[in-house]
């Protein structure tokens, strides 16, 4: 039984608060997508900073693979459940657009790596898991975008966003380095660490160790990886509409600039967590309305 209008309409503007206060980034992107489309998109990033919130929270890992299964139910299959706001959003999206909801189950896969302190030998470990906490939202946010596109070429398109969401996961990961470290998390490969003579340590200040320059060394070799990433995940922009490709460049130019600062500066992550200014954010997205496209340098 679907909920009826105004309810409907009630979820979709809680959803979109949720990506207001929380999304931050990924915010400038939704909002340049027309009504039904930004509603949807809203959908999603709030069921998924559920899961998030659910895996970084301070709950018993009993009590976490509750709320995660619960989670994975209600996200992969919404319909009827009335008193959960998020969740009549996501099944009015999914009944509107193709969004491939099996996806969130990836992204629970991701979140239980996590707080179970999965370690990642391998660049390849590291991207399996980057698929699922991100590669599945690339995927869920094509569903919204809907391109005209079958077969191999959907395929091709789904490729692409997943890419895109491993380049913006591997960005994230390099600016928050010292931030995860405090939590125990270490996502750099272990090979990658070994081969540059690196180990991640904190220093009596809060900062992390650089190893003499192998840290930086570490990082921008990281984010080498990272913009072939962006490579082929930006090319998902050239079947996109104009209004989706606009969301998708602005979201990854917010990231890709980001990226080119910490391979400048790759000090500044071991001393914080980097960001842009919201003004400088403003003009990215300004910049994808008149032309979709983000580009290093």
């Amino acid at each position: 039984m679907r909920a009826d209008q105004a309810t409907v309409a009630e979820a979709y503007r809680e959803c979109e608060r949720i990506t207001r206060q929380q999304a931050r980034n990924f915010s400038w992107g939704i909002r340049l997508l027309p009504g039904p489309k930004k509603m949807a998109l809203s959908a999603i990033y709030a069921m998924a900073r559920r899961i998030d919130d659910i895996c970084d929270g301070s709950l018993p890992a009993p009590e976490k693979l509750r709320l995660l299964a619960e989670a994975r139910a209600g996200a992969t299959a919404p319909a009827g459940r009335d008193d959960d706001a998020v969740l009549v959003a996501l099944d009015d999206a999914a009944r509107r657009l193709p969004i491939p909801l099996a996806a969130f189950g990836d992204l629970v896969d991701g979140c239980q790596m996590d707080f179970r302190g999965r370690s990642y030998d391998s660049i390849d470990d590291l991207v399996e898991y980057c698929r699922c906490v991100a590669g599945s939202m690339g995927r869920l946010s094509l569903g919204v975008f809907n391109p005209p596109l079958s077969g191999d070429g959907l395929r091709e398109a789904s490729e692409r966003a997943d890419a895109l969401g491993v380049a913006l996961q591997l960005t994230n990961i390099l600016r928050d380095i010292r931030e995860d470290l405090a939590n125990g998390r270490i996502y750099l490969p272990a090979h990658d660490l070994e081969r540059f003579g690196c180990e991640l340590t904190t220093l009596p200040d809060g900062s992390l160790d650089p190893c003499d320059g192998a840290l930086a060394e570490v990082i921008r070799f990281e984010a080498a990886r990272a913009w072939g990433w962006y490579d082929r995940g930006l090319k998902l922009l050239d079947v996109l509409d104009r209004r989706s490709a606009a969301c998708c460049a602005a979201m990854a130019g917010i990231y890709y600039e980001l990226l080119g600062r910490i391979a400048a500066d790759p000090s500044a992550v071991m001393r914080g967590r980097m960001s842009l200014p919201p003004q400088r954010k403003l003009w990215i997205a300004g910049r994808a309305i008149v032309r979709p496209g983000a580009r290093r340098g």
